[in-house]
């Protein structure tokens, strides 16, 4: 199955979308205090624009301070402390994202091959942390075996990532619930099936494996419904993709999940060295409760021109 890149033309159009992601907590006993960290922020970039962006948190926090993390992400912080049975953290923002550069794809470094990618000298000192593996180490004899099937010696950067994510889409099986956010890239491997973070997290081992830099991207898709149909308000969920440093501290970011470059449909959020630098979600609760539950709904909705 060829890769479905579509390296678009010059004529082709920003996209304008509102995004809402709603998480509610509810439990079964009060909770008498509730802190909380949220990557809910979309980034500002060359190709993405924050028309307008909100986070309303209930019941309204006692302190609450927005700051940036050792990434340039925007993280949101809170503590509540008005009893509660019920937690509900709100994002929506105005987003607009350009069309991929093709002289990202097409031109210079990416054409290169990809051994010169590796970040070397004062230029790459700072992308030497996206290089290192993670502890406990993910990188092992299967995942090195991966990429060496793909890294051949002296092949162009821009092919490599071509056949990486389309090998990524075609061996691995897209399951829901077949894995959790702990589970181990060796899992994944053994099992050949995930969700769209697993297989991020599988590309950025074998490109750290080769010694490149490869950053986890935590964000939104845009999706149609089918023809016919209207579409469903909240049924999204978060997406991930991995991407690539060229020399230049430039990086190509790419979605094995959907077997293609990131494009104008992709909304980016956060990145770091992997999921746990950037959760969508998490904090500590002070309570009796036995039980909890939780809801999460994702709406990206393309907006008029």
């Amino acid at each position: 199955m060829g890769l479905s890149f579509s390296r678009r033309t010059e004529d082709s159009r920003s996209r304008r979308y509102r995004v809402v992601h709603e998480t509610t907590y509810t439990y079964d006993a009060e909770v008498t205090s509730s802190f909380g960290r949220c990557y809910l922020s979309p980034r500002e970039l060359s190709d993405q624009r924050v028309d307008e962006h909100a986070i309303t948190i209930g019941p309204e926090p006692t302190d609450r301070s927005e700051g940036v993390d050792a990434f340039g992400n925007t993280d949101t912080y809170f503590h509540v402390t008005t009893p509660h049975t019920q937690l509900t953290v709100r994002g929506e923002s105005l987003v607009v994202v350009d069309p991929l550069d093709r002289a990202v794809t097409d031109e210079g470094a990416a054409l290169a091959p990809w051994e010169l990618a590796r970040p070397v000298g004062e230029a790459g000192a700072v992308a030497v942390q996206y290089r290192l593996d993670q502890r406990p180490p993910e990188i092992d004899d299967a995942v090195r075996a991966y990429a060496d099937a793909v890294f051949t010696p002296g092949k162009p950067l821009v092919e490599a990532i071509e056949e990486l994510t389309t090998r990524i889409y075609t061996d691995f099986a897209y399951t829901s619930g077949a894995t959790n956010v702990s589970t181990r890239v060796g899992t994944v491997m053994e099992r050949r099936q995930g969700v769209c973070q697993d297989f991020a997290r599988v590309a950025i081992a074998c490109l750290r494996s080769k010694g490149l830099a490869a950053r986890y991207v935590s964000g939104y898709l845009a999706t149609e419904p089918p023809p016919g149909q209207d579409r469903v308000v909240g049924a999204g969920a978060t997406h991930a993709w991995a991407a690539v440093r060229l020399p230049g501290d430039v990086w190509l970011p790419f979605d094995p999940t959907n077997n293609k470059f990131v494009d104008e449909r992709h909304v980016t959020v956060a990145w770091g060295r992997d999921y746990e630098d950037v959760p969508p979600l998490r904090g500590v609760i002070y309570t009796e409760s036995k039980g909890s539950k939780i809801h999460v709904s994702v709406d990206v909705a393309p907006l008029p021109d």
